[in-house]
């Protein structure tokens, strides 16, 4: 899975090179600042992709001394930094394109960069699409935040075509203000992936499955109830620490057979890699 999951930042990065390349120089060629900061944009996600390879790359390390959990997390911290990289490139082309129109120094670029950025769009909802179900097929969290990259890329692309082909009609200051609204994109894209990764990082957890789960537990045969559980992720895999109460009057072998059975349910049915279980008897009325 792990593998899977670099061949699509290998994906990405292979785009974004040619991109960034091919929309920097014709950026340039054309006098279009909204395709060279869409070009610039290619050049964070490059380095944001690279990130994420490292970050897959380390996670494949099996435990040792100091990591008894593994090396997971990697892909999420990853994927911070790279939301900080992403970030810092959306506010200097925000700065640029800001000032640029400010001093009044846009002119109509060349029809050509509209085109240019049309074909880059496509290009990215290729790689969106191709990403998007690897990071669902390989659950990872640093692949999923590449697609999303991808797809806010395909747009900034649209969204700077569109500010081309309005410049041609007398109004040149559209095409700085195509790049502020890819700055924008970015710094949004940004945030999202900020967001989502610290939340994972500081040990958050969707209540909502937290419901699910306790739900299944308590189906289960020889579970009169759960009294305590938490959920929190390592790297893309789900880890539970559960609480249940069982039939005091069971023997040991009994117990642990049906938390057996409750480790394979979770495991089957919700895809839970680990789920630590702590019995309790019940407490009968006297």
């Amino acid at each position: 899975m792990k593998n899977q999951a670099e061949s699509g930042a290998w994906v990405s990065i292979g785009a974004y090179i040619l991109l960034s390349l091919f929309k920097i120089s014709m950026g340039l060629y054309t006098g279009s600042q909204a395709l060279t900061a869409d070009g610039l944009n290619n050049v964070t996600d490059i380095i944001a992709s690279t990130g994420v390879l490292i970050g897959l790359k380390i996670s494949r390390k099996p435990r040792d001394d100091d990591h008894p959990y593994g090396h997971s997390r990697a892909e999420s911290i990853s994927a911070l930094i790279a939301s900080f990289i992403m970030a810092t490139i959306g506010l200097q082309v925000l700065g640029d394109a800001i000032q640029s129109a400010w001093l009044g120094q846009a002119i109509a670029p060349n029809a050509l960069a509209a085109a240019v950025a049309l074909v880059s769009a496509l290009v990215m909802f290729g790689v969106y699409a191709f990403n998007r179900r690897l990071a669902d097929k390989t659950n990872s969290h640093a692949l999923s935040a590449v697609s999303k990259d991808n797809l806010s890329d395909a747009l900034i692309s649209i969204g700077a075509a569109v500010g081309i082909i309005g410049s041609q009609f007398g109004m040149p200051w559209l095409d700085p203000v195509a790049a502020v609204i890819v700055s924008f994109l970015i710094l949004k894209t940004a945030w999202e992936i900020f967001a989502e990764m610290s939340h994972l990082l500081t040990d958050g957890f969707q209540p909502k499955r937290l419901v699910q789960y306790r739900e299944t537990m308590e189906q289960t045969d020889g579970v009169l109830a759960v009294v305590d559980l938490k959920g929190r992720m390592q790297g893309h895999d789900i880890i539970l620490d559960a609480v249940i109460e069982m039939d005091a009057r069971l023997s040991v072998e009994e117990s642990h057979q049906i938390t057996e059975e409750l480790e394979q349910v979770m495991r089957e049915k919700h895809h839970v890699k680990v789920t630590h279980i702590h019995v309790e008897p019940d407490s009968p009325e006297s």
